[in-house]
């Protein structure tokens, strides 16, 4: 199979279409697939459902598609620093879905896992509970949560292989590695692109098996917030 691709026009070609569930890496603006978000704005596609940790800032990230109302509704655990996805949501024009995080990583590496869904104590007594089954486990109570399986997985690696062996780097492992293995196909966007073999095999991250596309990307490695002394 012929996973190396060289724009992520190319790589997302033919797996995209209108209503779909995508599953996207990164943490704030660390380590998220800045060009295939960006790619998936030109393509036109609408009423995406997106699972991200967070909803990225106003022109950057995820922020990119609410500007041009192409997300139907967002599943995160924080969306804090985006006033256009406040806009959206608190006009009614946007669903959201609340995930605590570990929630809503334990969603995506299960469905990855092909575990159907888990019971977790997180959320119990919450609004997060509301209208799901309850039980007790030793006298504690949980709640059962679903797992995430997304038609298309969009990640962002520091390093991968033309197999589509990835590295993370730091805090981009943190929804990353999840969000690769939950998506029925799964596109990798890279800052380094090396030969087969040149990857010891226990520094690898998500193994190729789970990566259908890679390509080449110029980041621009954003810093969400910056706080100086005076």
């Amino acid at each position: 199979m012929k996973k190396v691709f060289h724009s992520a026009e190319q790589a997302i070609d033919g797996l995209i279409f209108d209503g779909m569930k995508i599953a996207a890496g990164g943490f704030g603006l660390c380590g998220i697939p800045e060009e295939s978000i960006a790619a998936l704005k030109m393509s036109g596609i609408k009423n995406l459902i997106i699972a991200s940790n967070n909803a990225g800032v106003d022109d950057f990230g995820i922020g990119l598609l609410l500007q041009s109302k192409q997300v139907k509704k967002m599943i995160s655990s924080y969306v804090g620093e985006n006033s256009e996805f406040m806009r959206q949501y608190l006009s009614g024009e946007l669903e959201l879905e609340f995930n605590p995080q570990g929630t809503l990583a334990e969603r995506m590496r299960a469905g990855g896992a092909g575990i159907p869904g888990f019971y977790t104590k997180t959320g119990v007594g919450t609004v997060i509970a509301k209208g799901k089954e309850h039980k007790d486990f030793n006298g504690q109570t949980y709640i059962l949560e679903e797992s995430f399986v997304a038609d298309l997985s969009i990640v962002k690696a520091w390093k991968g292989d033309e197999e589509g062996n990835l590295i993370y780097r730091k805090t981009a492992r943190n929804f990353n590695p999840v969000a690769a293995t939950c998506g029925k196909k799964c596109i990798a966007e890279v800052e380094e692109l090396v030969p087969i073999g040149s990857i010891d095999p226990d520094h690898i991250h998500t193994p190729g098996i789970f990566v259908n596309r890679i390509f080449v990307g110029k980041h621009e490695k954003r810093i969400e917030n910056m706080t100086l002394s005076e």
